[in-house]
């Protein structure tokens, strides 16, 4: 059975949080998710990649953290994600703390879904140049691990590099929520395979279509990597509403989808979440 979840910009004139899960949860749906983006900056060296105009959500988007945690509290087992962290413009030693207390406060909830960021500006105001986001994504990662599952971690590379030190709380799960990697392919697969748990993929690139199409390639991707592909969880994210393509992606051992839902109050909104729940519910019949 597919699970499935909700993507929203949480901004002041959206749903709030706690009552976007408590509809979710209540119509079956397994994950809400946030989205990301620390500011805007006016000027564009980077076209917005769906094209035209950057939409307003992108400026008034809240912190995922704290809008993850809201939802988290008004819910009892509805998973919680980033959908996506942009983990190279980021602290890692915060970033850390942050994972690990939500997944705390939320009894073992959280989906760390991660992306290296398309905005040229927004991550050289955070000093990283757009080059080198995919290391610094790497390292940052691979640093948060170190402090997930020890009691005394250290890391040292080009872009995160701290001596033995403490911090707690640990992760709820074991070893650490799992880290779902998102991205164009194969780009995104490669980074999936080399340090993630799970695989948001797109398929804007190689000559592919339809995201159900790349997913023998990947699972060849990552067998010839040496990693399992059954233990890289995959997630399509704002996939259409056809139910035969729900049965292709299930027959692909796709593990959920996310929906997309604007920024909308409940009376907007809630149409929407119920047309897409009446769906999956056809999808899983």
């Amino acid at each position: 059975m597919l699970k499935s979840g909700v993507s929203m910009f949480f901004t002041d004139y959206s749903m709030a949080p706690g009552e976007l899960g408590q509809a979710l949860e209540s119509r079956g749906f397994e994950s809400v998710w946030a989205p990301e983006h620390s500011h805007i900056p006016l000027t564009r060296k980077s076209p917005f990649p769906a094209g035209g105009d950057l939409p307003k959500k992108y400026y008034d988007t809240m912190d995922p953290f704290i809008s993850l945690t809201a939802a988290a509290m008004a819910t009892r087992t509805l998973m919680v994600g980033t959908g996506v962290c942009l983990v190279a413009q980021r602290d890692p030693i915060q970033t850390a703390k942050l994972v690990a207390s939500i997944d705390q406060v939320s009894g073992g909830r959280f989906l760390f879904g991660i992306g290296n960021g398309w905005n040229q500006d927004e991550l050289e105001d955070h000093g990283i140049k757009f080059g080198d986001r995919h290391k610094a994504a790497r390292e940052r990662v691979e640093a948060m691990k170190e402090i997930w599952t020890k009691s005394k971690a250290e890391y040292h590379g080009e872009f995160v590099n701290f001596d033995p030190m403490m911090t707690w709380p640990k992760p709820v799960q074991k070893p650490h929520p799992p880290v779902i990697v998102g991205g164009a392919f194969p780009y995104s697969a490669r980074r999936a395979i080399r340090y993630g748990n799970g695989w948001i993929p797109q398929a804007a690139r190689g000559g592919y279509k339809e995201i159900a199409d790349l997913i023998p390639e990947f699972r060849k991707m990552a067998t010839e990597a040496g990693r399992n592909p059954d233990e890289i969880a995959i997630t399509v994210w704002f996939p259409k509403r056809e139910l035969d393509l729900m049965k292709r992606y299930a027959d692909l051992g796709v593990e959920r989808v996310v929906f997309n839902v604007e920024s909308e109050k409940a009376v907007k909104a809630m149409p929407v979440i119920d047309e897409i729940a009446e769906f999956m519910h056809k999808a899983n019949a």
